[in-house]
């Protein structure tokens, strides 16, 4: 089947008008790829992380079993039932909180 100048010259502008939509489509995705990036970029480093104690010694024989920071301390919880909390600037214990199980 043969297909005629009409429907050629159809074809053709529906193809140009194709690649037009597929290159704004891509242009607009590319720009808001870029913002998305810049966005991150400009706000990451404004919030405030906890801060990490350089070096924590635990006291000997003791296993660090988990470890929470908070705003001026971090607590470190061992595997003797101990709550060790730490000056997150100097890594020095501050006070040591002893849990009460109940499993005896």
């Amino acid at each position: 089947m043969e297909e005629t100048p009409e429907q050629a010259i159809m074809d053709s502008r529906s193809l140009k008008l194709l690649r037009t939509l597929v290159t704004v489509l891509m242009v607009v995705m590319i720009c808001g790829f870029i913002v998305l990036i810049a966005f991150l970029v400009t706000r990451f480093p404004e919030r405030d992380g906890p801060v990490l104690p350089e070096a924590v010694v635990l006291p000997d024989g003791t296993r660090a079993e988990a470890v929470t920071l908070g705003r001026g301390w971090a607590a470190i919880v061992t595997d003797d039932d101990r709550i060790l909390i730490f000056d997150p600037a100097t890594g020095a214990l501050r006070q040591e909180v002893a849990i009460e199980t109940g499993a005896e």
